[in-house]
């Protein structure tokens, strides 16, 4: 070590680590390299090493996956169901939104990204997963709600809106309102959308959040859906995976999983 530690320091004319105590230390101009370094070394593990093949059965693969509560909910909990039956040694560790997300995928840090596609990177490989309504919804006995919501009742109305990460970004919904320049009076904000459907009954506030999330709470806290005076609000998930990971045997199972469960027909008529 210490001999490739002073060819290193040749070639680069810095000390780059020092003693500081009994603590090593690396230099400014060490920490300035460490990041192309950890590319270097982590383009090396995952292109030049081969794969080892998976076997679902046997495997003990951990998976680090970014998405949203709504997803984990909706969907992905029927991935977990299945993989507990088809491959039990699989696990995973299921991450929040983070404030940047696309720093993890290019360094490997996390197998997957599921979220809208429109906020995906155009550096990695994706794939969609299924498209997604989004409707207006508030208490069923909220009078306000009877017939479909004028332009003006609609902009008037208090919300209930999610946002994300440390920095607050605002949900797919809230980012489209703003996109057609309009500014809802939004009176409660929320860290995910599956905390809006407890917050609506015995109010008069009102939110727009995805159809399968309505579905998944009408036994226990049934909204009623009103028609809203915009346009139609879609979506589509879609999942994505760092570019060195593509042909990894365990990724590609993962994404086939992912996809199988997408496309079952019980799953899609959900949004009918």
């Amino acid at each position: 070590m210490s001999a490739a530690i002073a060819r290193l320091r040749t070639y680069f004319g810095d000390e780059l680590f020092s003693m500081q105590g009994r603590e090593l230390v690396p230099t400014p101009r060490a920490e300035a390299l460490a990041p192309a370094v950890r590319d270097a070394l982590l383009h090396i593990q995952l292109s030049v090493i081969a794969w080892d093949p998976i076997n679902p059965a046997h495997s003990d693969r951990r998976f680090r996956i970014i998405l949203s509560d709504f997803m984990t909910l909706v969907f992905f909990e029927r991935v977990v169901e299945r993989l507990a039956r088809e491959a039990p040694g699989v696990s995973f560790e299921l991450l929040p939104l983070d404030d940047d997300p696309y720093e993890l995928l290019r360094r490997g840090d996390v197998d997957f990204l599921i979220l809208p596609d429109l906020f995906m990177s155009s550096a990695h490989p994706k794939t969609k997963l299924f498209a997604e309504a989004l409707v207006c919804v508030g208490c069923p006995r909220n009078e306000q709600l009877l017939g479909d919501l004028s332009f003006e009742t609609y902009m008037s109305m208090g919300h209930v809106a999610a946002q994300f990460g440390r920095a607050l970004k605002p949900s797919f919904e809230q980012w489209l309102l703003l996109e057609h320049g309009f500014k809802r009076r939004v009176e409660l904000v929320v860290p995910g959308f599956t905390l809006i459907p407890p917050l609506l009954p015995g109010t008069n506030r009102i939110a727009i959040i995805p159809f399968r999330l309505v579905k998944y709470f009408e036994q226990t806290i049934p909204l009623r859906i009103v028609k809203h005076p915009l346009r139609p609000l879609w979506f589509t998930e879609a999942v994505q995976w760092p570019a060195l990971h593509h042909k990894d045997p365990g990724n590609v199972w993962m994404r086939e999983i992912l996809l199988q469960e997408a496309s079952r027909s019980e799953f899609q008529e959900e949004t009918s």
